[in-house]
């Protein structure tokens, strides 16, 4: 069994997509998978309760398939950082509610489970408490998601120096391509991009486990399936 938190450089990093390809990488090999979104604002009313986009992909590549309550426990309707939105509601995050919820999820034992965070590593739960912490308290190896976007090299290294400094140790980062064409620059310089990817893998401490391009909206499972065939999964799971 092999469980990571993912976490990204900033919001709209990618995250999910990333998730949701490793997930659909890992079921291609015939693995059992599981993705939790703990905390999710965003959400929209349905007759079924508050839902998420980002957890509904990530219950659909899950197998087998989970309750929707144990991907996404935490939801929220405006798309703010989790502790204002819960400010809002009335509700106080802790992360002891979370790592509970966690726990015997993980224990469940499948071949790849995914925990993804909101945000970057230092988004607040609470006055007190960062979201990070799950990672910290439940002892969970990191997958790094970093927008590739101008001023990516210093957050991605910021960012794995964070988690260095909490203990947690980086698995490995993926490449997200967040704005269109090839580059970190509107003038589309290839060259750019190619050297900016190579400091990337020169002065982070994890190897890449790929870089997914912009890909066209889509559905969901589409997106996932796509985004997997520019991945690789961590070296403790890549077998099959």
């Amino acid at each position: 069994m092999s469980a990571y938190f993912v976490t990204g450089t900033d919001t709209d990093a990618g995250k999910t997509l990333v998730t949701s390809g490793l997930l659909a990488l890992a079921r291609r090999r015939g693995l059992t998978t599981l993705g939790l979104k703990p905390v999710a604002s965003g959400c929209e009313a349905t007759p079924e309760g508050l839902r998420n986009a980002d957890a509904l992909a990530l219950q659909a590549q899950s197998q087998p398939l989970p309750d929707y309550d144990a991907v996404n426990p935490f939801t929220f309707v405006p798309a703010i950082a989790p502790h204002l939105a819960a400010r809002r509601a009335g509700v106080t995050l802790a992360l002891d509610d979370l790592v509970d919820h966690a726990r015997p999820l993980l224990a469940e034992r499948r071949d790849l489970t995914l925990v993804e965070g909101a945000g970057g590593w230092r988004v607040p739960l609470n006055a007190s408490e960062d979201l990070s912490g799950m990672a910290v308290r439940l002892g969970l190896p990191v997958i790094l998601v970093v927008g590739l976007r101008l001023g990516c090299i210093s957050h991605a290294r910021l960012t794995a120096e964070a988690i260095q400094a909490d203990g947690r140790h980086l698995a490995g980062w993926v490449g997200s391509l967040v704005e269109p064409g090839l580059s970190f620059d509107a003038a589309g310089d290839e060259a750019l991009y190619r050297d900016n990817l190579a400091t990337l893998e020169a002065t982070l401490p994890a190897p890449c486990l790929g870089v997914v391009p912009r890909l066209a909206t889509g559905e969901a499972n589409a997106m996932a399936a796509a985004a997997a065939d520019h991945l690789r999964l961590p070296r403790t799971i890549a077998f099959g």
